[in-house]
């Protein structure tokens, strides 16, 4: 006799049992009634409770056959409670009722209350078949419940079904749902006998498992043991072909689709724009979408991701705009492609559209939907838009979350990314890898050397540190706060390191002026099965124009065409206008311009603009400018940086017509100001501040350093200033931000402590020389990052080597 389950049974059973059933040869009246024809045709619940009210007013409820009936379209249609009070009330329960009554619980009802209706039925004497524990098996897997999937197969074995087909694909389909493939594999193995139902049960399973070439190698086996694939074999092999990036496979798989006569399928036709899409055959998964008679929104959805993720954004959003056309509702991965879409051209006026469309058609509630909104915003800029969402989310995932961290990561609102990044910590959310890849970038900008310690301490005891990505971060993060050592231990530490890797190593010794270890670098990469990037490069022009290595830099720009056949962006250009102009080459760099093949950009003129303010080159600087004044006319930065020209060579009335213009045209320009941290606070200096709780002792610190400092060569640059007496001038120089955060670190620290400092706007040539003669006189070394660059003040000199 078969077992029961007691494990199974969360709640004693009712006191019902299973009564003898009435047999009756003769054919009822009551079938021919038409109240029962009509209950008879029924499809849907509203059309049940419809037909009930003519079976009651006609006396046929109490008929078994009728209550049968009932109970089968009750379960059929998910109205559990219905269908178990009806069963409850009948007094002669065949063994039929009973599962159709189980089927319904596990398409229906929570598995509990499955497996708890099948141990009644059990104590009812109720004897199992092979299609009520399949039901359960089901019930099981897609649940993903292991623990009772487990139960139920040793039901299935006890009652001996060991070696029935249907029960045994059950099993294994039950099996690879809860991600054993392996046990699921065992199980197929020792099925005596496997039709194709069972090889697609498994062959789906290691497809839906990442297991894609296991699937395509059981598609071969299956073949080869004399059974042919029909659509549901097709339908896992085509995203297995996706999954490995094989075309050549792919094609197989459809030709064989196309003579088996499947392609006319909806699903497969699906597929297979899907798997080409998938494989970078945008041109193939196009024309088969095109030539499919019927098309499903999964259809729709299919061409309009592969756009995406093939980097067609532009054609994905006019297939969008086909698909409103025949007035096919959206659904979640429908909008999500439309949101990417917009992402990456960052088309705000179609993202609020679809933001818009989304709202009406019932997804405003989807997380993931509203995580990708979050994102679209992020890249058109409208990080308050992107907040606007965030807040909105009644339930906020982990997603959520990281989609806003790195909103104002990536903004420059790096204050407002690591507050977030806090507020979620204390609504105990644990960080994972993404988190911390994404406020890791906001400490770098804030550049603060205590919390780059505190957020490496934070990744270890998350165990996060060895990931490749957070510890690329992590070597960045060190890089721009200034703590160049810590950044090269952990690069040496990291046996496996991704082009990013090396690329924040190299970035980081270019932007501290140490130029020849970036290349040093650079070929010790080229050395490893690391293949540089275009960023790679990028970075290598960096660094050879802080460090004024021309002929280098020339050398590695024409390397990246014709040596890795990288097409060179305009930033390449720009890096390049920056390396001639900062060492002096103004015409040529003019000339470089002139006969780029692209055309220029703002960062192009404003990189030679810089170098025209370093050379004090008046002609170049004032075409520079109005190139500029063109292209971003509002930008008070620029216009301040021609200013400066005019001044450095006494140009005072050309310097009065640039301030009268910004004055004018009500261009503000941005207030410089300086940060030092000292005890765990952030000290914030303005030119000229007087309400430093230290501001006496500052300035008494200024005076004393200007003293010593002019016995060993510092005279004034008065240029800088104009419009007021010689020793107002000098008052005036003397109270830049730079310079009271130095006073301020040289009065609060130990002799020999290295003092560093962050500024928002250059350095500029005052500060830079009075710097350099402070670190001669003090002996210390101060470390200042300006909006370009580090600078490395040690010994009176400066790691720019004046290329500043």
């Amino acid at each position: 006799m078969a077992t029961t389950l007691p494990t199974l049974l969360p709640f004693s059973p009712p006191s019902y049992q299973r009564l003898p059933q009435r047999s009756s040869s003769s054919h009822p009246s009551y079938l021919s009634h038409p109240s029962f024809l009509l209950l008879h045709n029924c499809s849907h619940p509203n059309e049940v409770f419809q037909a009930l009210t003519p079976i009651i007013k006609n006396c046929l409820i109490s008929e078994p056959f009728v209550q049968n009936k009932l109970v089968a379209l009750f379960s059929r249609c998910g109205c559990i409670n219905e269908a178990s009070k009806l069963f409850s009330s009948i007094l002669y329960k065949p063994d039929e009722l009973y599962h159709c009554l189980l089927r319904g619980h596990a398409h229906h009802s929570p598995l509990e209350e499955s497996l708890s209706f099948y141990s009644q039925m059990r104590l009812a004497g109720v004897v199992p078949q092979v299609y009520s524990l399949t039901y359960l098996l089901k019930s099981c897997g897609d649940r993903s419940d292991l623990k009772r999937g487990k139960e139920v197969h040793s039901q299935l074995i006890s009652n001996g079904f060991g070696s029935n087909i249907q029960a045994m694909t059950s099993v294994v389909n039950m099996y690879c749902k809860c991600r054993l493939v392996e046990d699921a594999r065992k199980m197929f193995d020792r099925m005596p006998e496997k039709d194709l139902v069972s090889w697609n049960a498994l062959v789906a399973g290691y497809a839906q498992n990442g297991l894609a070439k296991e699937a395509l190698e059981l598609v071969v086996r299956m073949q080869e043991c004399g059974q042919r694939p029909d659509s549901i074999t097709i339908v896992s092999a085509l995203p297995a072909c996706a999954d490995i990036v094989s075309l050549r496979i792919g094609k197989s798989v459809h030709g064989f689709a196309i003579r088996a006569g499947f392609d006319t399928l909806v699903n497969i036709s699906t597929a297979v724009v899907d798997m080409y899409s998938k494989c970078g055959s945008l041109s193939s998964a196009r024309l088969v979408f095109d030539r499919m008679l019927v098309k499903n929104v999964v259809s729709w959805n299919s061409m309009i991701v592969g756009y995406v993720s093939c980097n067609e954004a532009g054609e994905a959003l006019k297939l969008y705009k086909m698909f409103l056309e025949e007035g096919i509702n959206p659904t979640d991965v429908t909008m999500m492609g439309v949101l990417q879409a917009c992402s990456e051209l960052s088309d705000l006026e179609e993202g609020r559209e679809a933001h818009k469309l989304l709202v009406r058609n019932g997804l405003g509630s989807d997380t993931s939907v509203m995580n990708a909104l979050i994102t679209m915003y992020s890249k058109c800029k409208r990080t308050d838009l992107a907040a606007e969402v965030f807040q909105s989310l009644q339930s906020k995932s982990l997603v959520s979350w990281n989609a806003m961290i790195l909103s104002y990561s990536q903004n420059d609102r790096p204050t407002d990314a690591v507050n977030l990044f806090f507020k979620m910590l204390k609504k105990n959310i644990r960080p994972d890898s993404f988190t911390l890849v994404s406020v890791i970038p906001a400490l770098a900008d804030i550049s603060l050397p205590r919390q780059a310690k505190w957020i490496h301490g934070y990744a270890i005891r998350l165990l996060l540190d060895s990931n490749i990505f957070v510890r690329t971060a992590l070597i960045d993060l060190y890089g721009k706060c200034g703590a160049l050592s810590s950044a090269r231990l952990l690069f040496d530490l990291m046996t496996e390191r991704h082009v990013t890797t090396w690329n924040a190593m190299i970035d980081g010794y270019g932007s501290h002026g140490f130029g020849k270890m970036s290349l040093w670098l650079f070929e010790e990469m080229k050395r490893s099965p690391v293949k540089p990037s275009d960023v790679t490069f990028l970075n290598i022009l960096s660094a050879c124009s802080h460090a004024g290595l021309v002929d280098e830099g020339k050398k590695y720009f024409r390397s990246m065409s014709e040596d890795y056949g990288f097409e060179l962006g305009i930033d390449h250009y720009g890096a390049m206008v920056d390396l001639l102009g900062r060492s002096g080459r103004l015409e040529e760099a003019w000339s470089f311009i002139e006969q780029m093949p692209l055309k220029p950009s703002i960062s192009i003129y404003g990189a030679m603009l810089g170098a025209c303010k370093i050379h004090k080159n008046v002609q170049i600087g004032e075409a520079a400018a109005k190139r500029l004044f063109e292209l971003e006319p509002e930008e008070g930065g620029y216009h301040v940086l021609l200013a400066n020209i005019y001044a450095s060579v006494s140009l005072w009335e050309d310097v009065a017509r640039v301030r009268k213009m910004m004055e004018k045209q009500g261009i503000q320009k941005t207030p410089g100001c300086s940060f030092i941290e000292f005890k765990n606070q952030v000290h914030t200096f303005y030119s000229g501040m007087t309400n430093h709780p230290q501001a006496k002792q500052i300035y008494a610190k200024l005076d004393e350093l200007i003293e010593e400092i002019r016995l060993i060569g510092y005279i004034p640059d008065k240029n800088l200033v104009r419009d007021i007496e010689d020793d107002v001038k000098e008052t005036w120089l003397n109270s830049h931000s730079e310079k009271l955060a130095i006073a301020f670190g040289l009065i609060n620290t130990k002799p020999g402590t290295t003092i560093q400092i962050r500024k928002n706007l250059r350095v500029c040539s005052d500060c830079h020389n009075m710097t350099k003669l402070i670190s001669r006189s003090t002996g210390r070394e101060i470390i200042v990052r300006d909006m370009n660059r580090f600078h490395h003040f040690k010994d009176g000199k400066c790691s720019c080597g004046d290329y500043w």
